[in-house]
């Protein structure tokens, strides 16, 4: 029903920058938060940012500063942009969103394939 398309995954150096984008498509929903998550091998997946349709924005205090979601409303699509980028940011970045479903007005979560960000020298 809804589809999350990510791409700008790759291999950066430390103090690099990315910038990664999550496109959403889909028929008959709204957007209520969209944003990105991401997993390192042996750890949990946890928050980077999101931002919700009211424009409230959670982030991670260990990228606060140096990452910024933005969106592009006509087109479903958000982006992080990754700024001085550390090897302790290495993970598979997962696009989250949490939409509504019209036609049966209830929230449903979804998540991209995922895309792998790797920083290393």
């Amino acid at each position: 029903q809804v589809q999350l398309v990510e791409s700008g995954g790759g291999l950066v150096q430390p103090g690099g920058s990315l910038r990664l984008s999550c496109a959403a498509s889909g028929s008959l929903f709204s957007i209520n938060v969209m944003g990105w998550y991401r997993q390192a091998p042996g750890k949990q997946r946890e928050l980077v940012v999101t931002v919700s349709s009211g424009n409230n924005t959670n982030i991670a205090d260990s990228v606060k500063g140096r990452f910024t979601i933005s969106t592009d409303n006509a087109k479903n699509t958000v982006y992080l942009q990754m700024n001085s980028l550390k090897p302790t940011d290495t993970a598979v970045y997962y696009c989250y969103a949490n939409v509504r479903r019209l036609a049966t007005a209830t929230n449903f979560n979804y998540w991209g394939q995922g895309t792998q960000v790797t920083v290393s020298s």
